[in-house]
């Protein structure tokens, strides 16, 4: 592995560390509050977009990378609704 991908995966597995920490904060806050819908759907797109651009340019860091951020879009955005569902539940 040359020191460019050495870096890269690093950035990675520091980036996706932290939207691991954040997603995991998400879980256990129960007031949906101050996290918008529109932030999970523009980076489920955005992730989707990067994906298929690093494809194209071969780049595998940039694919798994951009894979995993899809996946944490997409875990985030179900822990933001079953937030929601509970915060509306909890107001009734």
């Amino acid at each position: 592995m040359n020191t460019p991908d050495m870096i890269g995966w690093g950035a990675s597995a520091i980036l996706i560390a932290t939207l691991a920490r954040q997603g995991w904060h998400q879980w256990k806050d129960p007031d949906p509050r101050g996290v918008s819908h529109w932030l999970f759907l523009g980076q489920i797109s955005a992730s989707v977009g990067f994906i298929a651009y690093s494809w194209m340019l071969d780049n595998m860091v940039f694919i798994v990378t951009n894979s995993l951020i899809l996946v944490t879009a997409i875990v985030g955005q179900l822990v933001f609704l079953r937030a929601q569902r509970r915060s509306r539940r909890a107001k009734r």
